[in-house]
């Protein structure tokens, strides 16, 4: 990760430790739905590729928003890392951990956040380059569970659990070890409104900034 990049990220994670994870939208509402984050102090923005058209809506938002990290969720081959990183975008998130997909996005200077659940995986996606690690499904993998984790890895490893996570249910992760979260049917759903879409990004925002206060 180049020194820009990588002051990047820490201003992002610092400010705001959330990744909005935006299945399903469409590039014609791309830059809509980010201005709607970006105004709430999201800086962390995935596009799964299993939506349509997901390298427009990257590009769409890597150009609009040069101050966030703009990415693609669900990736699988070292071809779609390439694919990426060509529409501009910077961040790399995979349900499961593939050697060959992180050092991809390593050699290209990426974040990369593979999916793990247990620490074999864990440090097996470190020493493959890793920037940080997913706990995907969080549904599965409780905060004493996290905690555990925690316990064996080195401290400045960053903890992103993701799947079902609410602003309610972020607290005990966060006393667990984790250090953000990957937020998204509780955040964006395809067709839903901004003003909805501003109202649960404000939650989420609020919900981080109470946590860190206990």
């Amino acid at each position: 990760m180049n020194t820009s990049l990588a002051a990047a990220w820490q201003g992002a994670v610092g400010a705001l430790p959330l990744v909005a994870i935006l299945r399903g939208i469409r590039p014609d509402e791309a830059e809509t739905v980010g201005n709607v984050l970006h105004g709430a102090g999201w800086r962390l923005l995935e596009v799964p590729l299993n939506s349509p058209e997901p390298l427009a809506s990257i590009a769409t938002l890597a150009r609009r928003f040069p101050d966030a990290i703009v990415g693609a969720g669900t990736v699988r081959t070292e071809d779609e890392v390439r694919a990426v990183h060509t529409a501009g975008g910077r961040l790399i998130v995979s349900p499961h951990f593939d050697a060959r997909v992180v050092r991809a996005a390593a050699a290209l200077g990426m974040v990369a956040l593979p999916g793990v659940m247990t620490p074999t995986e864990a440090f097996a996606a470190l020493d493959a380059g890793a920037t940080g690690l997913k706990l995907f499904p969080a549904e599965v993998i409780p905060p004493a569970a996290v905690k555990a984790v925690r316990a064996v890895l080195p401290q400045d490893v960053l903890l992103f659990p993701v799947g079902g996570i609410a602003p309610a249910t972020m607290a005990p992760y966060r006393a667990a070890g984790a250090n953000g979260f990957g937020i998204g049917s509780a955040l964006y759903q395809p067709g839903r409104d901004g003003d909805a879409i501003a109202a649960s990004a404000q939650a989420f925002a609020d919900a981080w900034t109470g946590t860190i206060r206990t």
